[in-house]
Order: C-alpha cells, then structure tokens, then sequence
C-alpha cells in the first residue's frame, strides 16, 4: 500500500473556497478537478471505489474503502507516469482497471490497452492484459507476466455470474485504421486468455446476449453507411443483419430482452427524431416503444445486473424519463430517488449484485454532482461525496432553458445562465457555441466556465445551432455544408433575441468558445459585425480548406468522408466560410488561444488566422500553451485560461 496516510488526509482535507474571495481564488475554485469521480460498489456491497487525484503526484488513483469503515483498505496508484485509467468490480473482491500514461509533451494521458487486476485489499496484483508484461503494483510490487498482445483493450462484459472471467474487446494494432476487432476471454488471476470471436468488420462495437454470447456486430465504413452484422448460430459465420435494421437510420443494437428472443435497438426513419424500437429476433418485425418529438435519446439506462434497458432519458429543456416498464422495481426506485432530490438528474451509477443497494449521482445546472448510497430495501438515502464541494450550489447561477424562432421560422432551442442575485435585465452578456458542430449539443449541466462569468455578473448565452446533435438526424443534417451559413445565422438569431427580450444590453455582448465554437467565435462577428464587442476563439478552426488537410481528421478511418459530407470541396465556398479569408469584415476584438500539441485543430490553423490578421493590419491579442491539446487538462492551463479570457471579455464590455 503506497502512503495511504496521504490519502487519509486528502479525503479529510480538502480544498475549500469562498466564492466572495479575491478573483483569483475564485478562478481557481472553478478551475480545480473534481475531488471524486467515477464511485462504484462492490457486488456484495462490502467495498466501495472511486478514483481521486493524487495531490503530490497530479496523477489518478484508485481509492478503495471499506463500507463498514469508510476507511480506505487499499490505494491503486502506479509508479512513473503511470495512472488509473476506467475500472470495473469483477466479483467481491476483484477489480481490473486500466493503467493510462501522463505525456511529457501534452496534458493528457495516454491509453494503449493494459488492463491489470487486483483484490480489493491489495493482495493478488497481475498484469492480465497488454502490450508488455512489466507493469509494477502499487507500492512497487511486481506483477508477474501474462503473455503480450499488441492491441488497445476495452471491457466489454464483466460477466457478474462469473467469478473469474472477463470479457475484453480488443482492436489490434495494425499501424492503420483498420482493425479487425476480437473478443477475449480473460482470466482475471491469470492472465490466461481465450479468443472467441472476430469482427466481420473493421472497427466494430458489439452486443452480447444474456447467455454471453457474441450476437451481433456493428460499424462504420470508410464512406459513413452503417454495418450491421448478426452471428447465425446455425451457418456458424456472421451474416449481414438488414432484416433487422429495416428502413431505420442511424441504427444500433443497444440491449437483448430477458428472454433473448428480442434486441432493443435506436434508430430514426425519415424526417424524424431517434426512436428506441424492441426488434422481434426470428421474424426482424420492429416495434416503436419510445419516442419524444422533439428531441433524440440523451441517455439510456441499462440494468447493470440483468442487462436490460429499463428506462430512457430525453432533454427537451430539462431532463425527462420514459420507463419501459412504469411498474418495474427500477423505475419505481428512480421516482422515489426523483422525489427525495428535486430538480435534479438523477442516475443509478453502480449498484450490488442483488440490487439492494444503489450508488447514485445528482446533478443539476448549480451542482456539479454528489454521489448517494441509496438502500432500496430499508429506503434510505445515505450521502457520500461531492465532486466539488467547494463550490456552493445556493451561490450558483441558474441556467434557463429557452426557446425562440429562427429568421427563416425554424424553431430553436438553449440555454442562458443567470448571474445570480442580477435582474434578468439589460445585462452584459458572453455567447458560447458549443464544438462539433455534428454530434454535441448543449445541455442542461452545471457548467465551470459559465458559471465563472456568471459570478462576474455576466449572462451566458447557449444556442443549440442547426447541425447540433440530439434534435434528429434531419437537424444535423441541416448545419452540412452550412458552417459559416445557417449556423451562424441561428447564433447571431440568438443573440438577437436575448437583445429583444431585453435580457442582453446590446452594447456589452462578446462571443466566446472552443473547436467550433472558437471558429464561430470568429465567423459570427464577421457576417454581424456590429453585433458582438469582442471575440475570443480558443482551439479554433480557421481555414477550412486547412482542415482537409492537417490534424487528426483526415487521417481517421472514415475522415475524409466526414469532411466532405459536413464542409464539401468547393474551394470557393470553403473560402466563403473561413475567418481567415473575411478578416475585413471583423469590427470586434479578437483573442487567440491555442495549444501547441492540439491535433484536432492543430498549429497551423491558429497560424493561418494569425498570418490572416496580420495581413490585415487588425489588431489582435494571443495566448500560447506549449502542452495544451484541443482544451485545457490541468487545473493550472484551466486557471490560466480563466484569467486571461475572463480578463480580456470585462475589459472589451467594460466590466
């Protein structure tokens, strides 16, 4: 056990901060990581694990405390660079998890599929699964070698009716971006594995039924049509699985029935939201079972014991629930949890074999999270953790979530964060669009960075722009081709209407955000130059021309169908929608903020933009990280980042 004194303290002395200090200890408040995440219960109850931040080192460890007690029993924590990853109970006793590597170069850590296994006590250490067998336990305990595979592993299935099995999918390392992916059957004491299938195609996830069995395959080819694979136990081969997918879009199997004779899959027909069907095995005959209007499946709620999906969350505005089964023991448990904390998202994150006691998280747009124990049996409510208990939910801004019409009548959904104690009135307001474009949209969530203006006294405005994710397939598809078009019109419609509402005093407006949302930080005040007072545009995309070319992207399996799906060739209209070419129509004030190691938006769009403004002669303020990627991992790059975009807005609005 490795300096389990240390973590006594850290648990009992934790940082703590007045929100009516000085502004940089504010800034640092929200700055900080979370002090405990990703809490899970032992099958039997008897341990309870969740993974914290080793002060001294700055690096991931896996606290393990024993439930009697609450007193830690053993503490993972690697030697060298290494750090806890994800991590799974096994059985009562057992735990694997991922061993992960902090960079010299970048802030973020690196995973290349080791998974090692140990008891809940520290005894029993073992390398199971990884490119090398020479791994070391806490405390610099060696863990013998099991045989090396060059492949990244995931857990697919930790198989609660076996004491010692797992199973492990594993995507080989092929030196391209194609990858037959296997599933292992691994030994959790040994080591000793076992492989019992292979994909039928590259790259693919998979679904196991409730006898263990590989049933279906599914994936994306390199053009973005998706595949879908069933394994025929009679021919004994994979075979195509259309008779399931039917005339369904966006299609994916997602859990078996109890009786294995059904899949419930997500998909979408034409024009319409994502739906969750219940598929009929024998005859592919499809039944719509939930569907909300408005707005795709957020989350789906799966029994950790039996498997099964039980319940589905949606987020029109706020967060709701549909159950599969109103009367079944879970959604009962999920209504009574609901009412014993109000106006919250509530979500069952780890609970016992027998189901008796649950680890839930509860969390809203003032409270970033606090974990329960809740005992289904006695009925009662223990509290465990906050993530950030510093911060105090009761001085948090409230984020409302609004609706308004879009000027071709499309109607559009978002968010604005109040500064609390202010009158919704005439107030400086920061537009933040979120990235992607396609895939993310904004939620009802406790958010640092606006929180942060907030307490400033500064109103955040959040749009959920066509092209957004969770609005149906035919929303995303509305924002293709569309960069620095419909999207933009919908965030400078946005800000309109918080100015017609009279929520926004028009003359202290700034734009601000990240990936996209920094190249919209830029694009926006170049079609409504008169709109936004300043423009802060971090980890942005600049020349989309560039992006066809540089960072991650078009090097990905199925890139470069991707960016000619959403942006097109056309080099004009590429031209069209790229800030670095319309630097003439910027009025605003313009920070730059970048990371020397990001891939997604690499260096050399932030050079592009840069070399951009200095043709021009526009002034312009910047800001480098050299270990940053594509955002800020540290809490020491976040407080930076804070203080420099927090700085630079109050000075442009006059704050």
């Amino acid at each position: 056990m490795k300096h389990l004194t240390r973590y006594l303290l850290l648990i009992c002395g934790l940082l703590t901060t007045n929100l009516n200090a000085e502004p940089s200890q504010l800034i640092k408040a929200f700055s900080a990581s979370a002090e405990f995440t990703d809490i899970q219960i032992s099958p039997t109850g008897e341990y309870l694990g969740g993974i914290t931040i080793d002060k001294t080192e700055d690096k991931r460890a896996l606290i393990i405390l024993d439930m009697k007690t609450m007193k830690p029993s053993y503490v993972a924590n690697f030697d060298g660079k290494g750090e806890v990853g994800a991590y799974y109970w096994v059985n009562d006793e057992r735990v694997v998890l991922q061993k992960t590597y902090k960079q010299e170069r970048i802030e973020t850590s690196a995973y290349y599929g080791e998974m090692l296994a140990v008891n809940a006590d520290g005894s029993k250490p073992k390398y199971i699964f990884g490119y090398k067998g020479d791994g070391r336990a806490s405390g610099g305990t060696s863990i013998k070698k099991s045989a090396p595979i060059q492949a990244t592993s995931y857990m697919l299935d930790t198989l609660q009716d076996e004491e010692d099995d797992i199973l492990v999918m594993a995507y080989p390392w092929t030196g391209t971006n194609h990858a037959i992916t296997q599933i292992y059957r691994v030994d959790v004491y040994s080591g000793k594995r076992k492989k019992l299938a292979s994909s039928p195609v590259q790259n693919a996830g998979f679904l196991v039924d409730h006898n263990q069995n590989v049933r279906f395959s599914y994936s994306q080819d390199e053009k973005l049509n998706d595949l879908l694979y069933y394994f025929d136990e009679s021919q004994d081969q994979w075979v195509p699985g259309d008779k399931f997918r039917g005339d369904l879009h966006e299609f994916r199997p997602i859990a078996f029935t109890a009786d294995d004779k059904s899949i419930y899959a997500i998909g979408a027909k034409e024009n319409e939201t994502r739906a969750i069907y219940q598929i009929d095995i024998a005859t592919g005959k499809q039944q719509k079972i939930i569907q909300h209007p408005i707005v795709d499946p957020n989350e789906l709620w799966i029994d950790q014991k039996t498997k099964e999906l039980y319940a589905v969350e949606f987020e029109n505005g706020h967060p709701e629930y549909e159950f599969l089964d109103k009367q079944s023991t879970k959604a009962k448990v999920l209504k009574q949890l609901m009412a014993a904390i109000p106006d919250h998202r509530i979500r069952i994150v780890s609970e016992t074999q027998d189901g008796e006691k649950l680890v839930i998280i509860a969390m809203n747009d003032k409270n970033p999270g606090d974990y329960y124990l809740f005992d289904s049996k006695k009925l009662k409510l223990k509290y465990l953790f906050a993530q950030k208990s510093w911060l105090d939910p009761a001085l948090m801004a409230e984020v409302k979530p609004i609706s308004f019409t879009a000027r071709d009548g499309k109607e559009l959904h978002g968010y604005l964060t109040l500064p609390n104690g202010k009158e919704l009135k005439n107030l400086p307001l920061v537009v933040n669009p979120h990235g992607g474009p396609h895939g993310p949209r904004d939620n009802w969530v406790f958010n640092s960075e606006n929180q942060l203006l907030a307490q400033h006294g500064i109103a955040v405005l959040q749009v959920n722009f066509r092209g957004s994710g969770g609005y149906g397939p035919k929303f995303e598809e509305e924002g293709y081709q569309q960069w620095g078009a419909k999207i933009q019109y919908d965030i400078i419609d946005a800000t309109q209407y918080a100015i017609d509402q009279g929520w926004a005093n028009k003359d202290k407006i700034c734009i601000s955000g990240a990936s996209f949302g920094g190249y919209s930080a830029l694009m926006a005040p170049m079609i409504a130059p008169d709109m936004y007072k300043c423009a802060v545009g971090t980890a942005g995309v600049y020349d989309l021309e560039e992006l066809h070319d540089s960072g991650d992207i078009p090097k990905s399996y199925s890139g470069g169908a991707f960016l000619e799906q959403v942006l097109g060739n056309n080099v004009e209209s590429l031209r069209a929608m790229s800030p670095t070419h319309n630097v003439d129509k910027l009025k605003a004030a313009v920070l730059l903020l970048h990371g020397e190691e990001d891939i997604r938006a690499p260096m050399e769009q932030f050079d592009a933009m840069e070399a951009a403004l200095n043709k021009a002669n526009y002034p312009y303020e910047k800001k480098i990280w050299d270990k940053s990627g594509h955002g800020f991992y540290t809490p020491e790059s976040r407080e930076i980042y804070y203080e420099t975009m927090l700085s630079f807005i109050k000075k442009n609005l006059a704050l």
